[in-house]
């Protein structure tokens, strides 16, 4: 999904990087060579990005690399809302466990983020507050000690039986 959608395969790490903010490293529509390298570089190394160096062909890196330099690309323009689809679907646990401290430190510093995943222990570990989907609804809303492995399973199968809900909560 992150091959159709972010990247360009083909071309280099720099060029994949430096896409996303080219108005960062451009006065008056002329984009500064070298500024557009140092950041890249400083986008390799803060996000530990592992290549060859940013002449490497995106293709060629690891899935877990790729959306490492996927993410850098997008962090590094501060964005106070931050919308994370499945952001470590088929990458390596390695690079999971950088990803989502890279997504802990970014709410550390009181960024909104929303994470969408199917991977239950990793909403359970990195959220403070759940909406629980069932048919394309939001089935309920899980925080604190609602917020379970249970009650989750128990919402997202349409069970509206969920302990420390009422069912007018669960069905609004």
């Amino acid at each position: 999904e992150r091959k159709r959608q972010a990247l360009v395969l083909d071309h280099t790490l720099s060029d994949s990087i430096s896409i996303g903010f080219s108005k960062l490293v451009s006065r008056f529509g002329f984009i500064s060579k070298q500024q557009e390298r140092e950041k890249v570089e400083s986008v390799i190394k803060m996000y530990d990005v592992r290549s060859s160096g940013p002449e490497q062909a995106v293709g060629q890196l690891s899935g877990g690399n790729q959306q490492k330099a996927i993410l850098g690309r997008w962090f590094e323009r501060n964005p106070e809302v931050i919308i994370l689809d499945e952001p470590t679907r088929g990458i390596d646990i390695g690079a999971k466990a950088q990803i989502h401290k890279l997504v802990e430190d970014l709410a550390d510093q009181g960024k909104a983020i929303l994470l969408i995943s199917s991977d239950l222990p990793e909403i359970l570990s990195m959220s403070d507050r759940v909406l629980v989907m069932n048919r394309g609804r939001i089935e309920t809303e899980l925080q604190g000690e609602n917020l379970t492995e249970q009650n989750v399973i128990l919402a997202a199968s349409g069970l509206n039986n969920v302990p420390g809900l009422s069912n007018e909560e669960a069905s609004a």
